[in-house]
């Protein structure tokens, strides 16, 4: 928080313990005493006053927020968690508690894992609002154009990488499908065994684009921790094979999308820290089969 929000962030985390204390008095919470572990964010289980199990999140006011609440609000839990509550100004969201609430990530068959995520992705996937606040595919990709201006000698980032991200970017858009609202962050620690539904979504960023990227998230995450190449490319190659079948898009055409979404996650690390970009594009490497 403080990396990405500086005295905002401080301020911001001051006032957390208040923010918790007023919803649990105004929405009669009982809450338990330990937060859930959280890199950005506060995530507090716990009860309403009939016994439902719940989740109170408070997050940092800014648009990602915003539009995640958006989402929230359009999904109205078909495929995705049940918002409950909201107070807007405080950044303070109330959520139906999915239980068992375990994450995809511990299926230990990751075709399997693939499907599931393919086709909650389809469930997912509807047409974007006439008037919406929603960033599009292209505000995320094009501020990769920002990438000359933050590496340095302490920034470190490889400028040939977004060029070719940026490049991939432009030829998908002269032939894109129509766009859709698309959830932005699915991946599997971000789909949780549920009752209501064997799987659901849950933290929605929501971003207006061509379905083929909404796949990069799913992709590139839950890889063996080395990188080893011998275990993690064919990994790879069985996603884009399961996404291709289940999701009707042509193999390469996913692969493209695939690999400047790769790249953008590893510009968002740089923009944000500086650092942490290099797993990303040695993903990015591994997809594209080669150094550019």
């Amino acid at each position: 928080m403080l990396e990405m929000h500086g005295t905002d962030g401080t301020e911001w985390l001051r006032r957390v313990p208040d923010i918790v204390a007023d919803c649990a008095r105004r929405w009669s919470l009982a809450l338990d005493p330990t937060p859930l572990e959280s890199n950005y964010g506060y995530l507090a289980p716990g009860t309403r006053a009939d016994g439902s199990p719940i989740i109170l999140k408070v997050s940092f006011p800014e648009r990602e927020f915003f539009t995640g609440v958006e989402v929230l609000r359009l999904y109205d839990g078909r495929g995705c968690v049940r918002l409950c509550e909201l107070d807007l100004s405080a950044g303070a969201l109330l959520l139906e508690r999915l239980v068992p609430g375990t994450m995809l990530s511990d299926l230990p068959d990751d075709e399997e894992a693939t499907t599931i995520a393919a086709r909650l992705m389809r469930r997912l996937w509807r047409p974007a609002p006439a008037a919406h606040s929603f960033p599009t595919i292209a505000d995320w990709v094009l501020r990769m154009e920002e990438a000359p201006r933050l590496v340095g000698p302490d920034r470190p980032f490889p400028l040939k990488w977004s060029e070719h991200a940026l490049g991939l970017f432009h030829e998908l858009a002269a032939t894109a499908a129509e766009p859709v609202l698309l959830h932005g962050d699915l991946h599997h620690y971000n789909i949780l065994a549920a009752q209501r539904e064997p799987w659901l979504a849950i933290d929605p960023k929501g971003v207006v684009g061509e379905p083929v990227w909404e796949v990069g998230a799913f992709v590139f995450n839950n890889l063996p921790e080395d990188l080893e190449p011998a275990r993690t490319v064919p990994l790879l190659e069985r996603r884009l094979t399961v996404f291709a079948r289940e999701l009707g898009c042509d193999r390469e055409r996913l692969r493209a999308a695939v690999i400047a979404r790769t790249v953008l996650s590893g510009f968002w690390s740089l923009e944000d820290s500086g650092y942490g970009w290099e797993e990303s594009i040695t993903v990015a490497r591994y997809l594209a089969g080669r150094e550019v």
